[in-house]
């Protein structure tokens, strides 16, 4: 008799004991440990402070528009009032700064924004493409 055969027996032998007995019985032999995953993501809530034509804030941009997230542009040169309150919130005067779940990512890029969300697991990871550059500076401020 093979090593089925021994399994098999025993699985019957096990389910043939008596009713309230705590054996546990094993039906499925390729049985193997399952690791549990998360099946649905916490929605985060994003308060990005940009500037309105900044390449920087753009790919931070590029990148919400990439994992279809929701978020509140904050426009740091249409209202002044959000300059002064990232710098408040940040402890710093460059942007962009993003602020996720009440964690401040302070003069980033969408390279740095979309690190922080996939570590933090509050995207899934995706083939997608992001449709603007996610790392490019100001080109208006770096001329040469």
């Amino acid at each position: 008799m093979g090593r089925a055969g021994r399994i098999s027996r025993r699985l019957v032998r096990e389910t043939d004991l008596q009713e309230g007995s705590d054996r546990k019985v094993t039906t499925d032999l390729n049985q193997k440990t399952k690791t549990k995953h998360k099946t649905s993501m916490e929605i985060p809530t994003i308060t990005a402070y940009l500037k309105t034509s900044c390449g920087w804030s753009q790919g931070v941009r590029s990148i919400m528009r990439k994992y279809n997230l929701a978020y509140e542009d904050r426009d740091i040169i249409k209202n002044p009032l959000f300059r002064t309150e990232m710098i408040e919130k940040s402890g710093q005067r460059l942007s962009p700064c993003v602020e996720i779940n009440g964690h401040m990512l302070a003069d980033v890029n969408g390279d740095e924004v979309e690190a922080y969300l996939l570590q933090a697991e509050l995207v899934p990871l995706t083939a997608a493409v992001a449709d603007a550059p996610t790392d490019r500076s100001c080109d208006a401020h770096h001329q040469g």
